[in-house]
């Protein structure tokens, strides 16, 4: 099958894997969009909401209409990172066997991340990178493919764990859960209340998504936009000469070159699934705002002028 042939294809199931988990989901249309662009770029995401929104629910749907295996792990100020990984056991014939933790499945839901010691957060790191686990010097490699979706709770910030940002940078997006609209509200009432239970049917296997991630990178790129993204990431950077006057007043810290990459990667993306063959500078602005937004970091002055991450992006897009 010729690429062309291949990205035409991932149009149509991108659009059948979206009815799929509409019969569960209801509205949130601009999540469900970068969690796949995530998934088909070989990225993790951060979900940002209030309790309720249907965060993992979403992503149980998402694993059932992917034919991914699924685990959740809630995360607790007393989890300890055997609890993820797994640990050794002496069995019945006095030799130590490893019993794997949930950290060994396609795709991870990290429930309120921020709830856990650093020392447990730190156990995910590996994964999220390498898609490898190392418990007692021995080396276990993760199924392919492997995505973290982490989820946060943005209200109650009293006894949390902040992720460190080497952490937060190798999620690909930081994406944020607003309030469904009213019409949506009473559709989700509607669809929860009564005894309907829509069955959702699995539309890929793991080697297909494996495929389709590979296609994403060949995808050509123009120069052009590869230099926009360098040149927008190299914005976001106080100290740069390119950097704007409100980067240079309300940013203490930009983004690295993980940004760049991901800018692209989300862009050839975010191109296959709307059907075109080669991204422009128009989808590296549509991804732009989800993969910045965690990456860099306001002062003091910015939150006392009430400006946002997205708010000081947009100006500078």
């Amino acid at each position: 099958m010729s690429d062309v042939t291949a990205i035409d294809n991932l149009v149509k199931k991108h659009q059948e894997l979206k009815k799929e988990i509409a019969k569960i989901i209801i509205g949130q249309d601009e999540v469900i969009d970068q969690i796949l662009i995530s998934i088909f770029a070989g990225g993790h995401a951060l979900l940002v909401g209030v309790p309720g929104l249907a965060k993992t629910l979403m992503v149980n749907t998402i694993s059932q209409a992917l034919g991914l295996q699924f685990k959740r792990i809630q995360f607790t100020p007393d989890l300890m990172p055997s609890d993820i990984l797994g640990s050794e056991i002496l069995d019945e014939s006095r030799t130590f066997k490893f019993i794997k933790g949930p950290i060994f499945s396609n795709i991870i839901l990290a429930d309120e991340i921020n709830r856990t010691p650093p020392k447990t957060q730190a156990a995910l790191l590996e994964a999220m990178q390498e898609k490898t686990v190392t418990v007692a010097g021995h080396n276990y490699k993760l199924d392919a493919p492997y995505f973290v979706l982490a989820t946060q709770n943005p209200i109650e910030q009293e006894g949390t764990y902040p992720l460190p940002e080497a952490q937060l940078d190798r999620f690909m997006f930081a994406i944020n859960l607003e309030y469904p609209s009213f019409e949506e509200e009473v559709n989700v009432v509607k669809a929860t209340t009564s005894n309907s239970k829509p069955q959702v049917n699995a539309l890929f296997n793991a080697q297909e998504i494996i495929d389709f991630q590979q296609l994403v990178r060949r995808i050509p790129v123009a120069d052009n936009v590869i230099e926009y993204a360098v040149a927008l990431v190299g914005k976001t950077r106080p100290k740069s000469d390119a950097a704007p006057e409100i980067v240079k007043e309300y940013i203490d810290w930009g983004a690295g070159p993980r940004a760049s990459q991901n800018l692209i990667l989300a862009a050839k993306t975010h191109a296959a699934v709307n059907g075109k063959y080669s991204p422009d500078i128009e989808d590296v602005k549509a991804v732009a705002t989800g993969i910045l937004r965690h990456r860099i970091i306001k002062n003091y002055k910015a939150e006392a002028e009430g400006y946002t991450e997205d708010s000081i992006i947009a100006k500078i897009l």
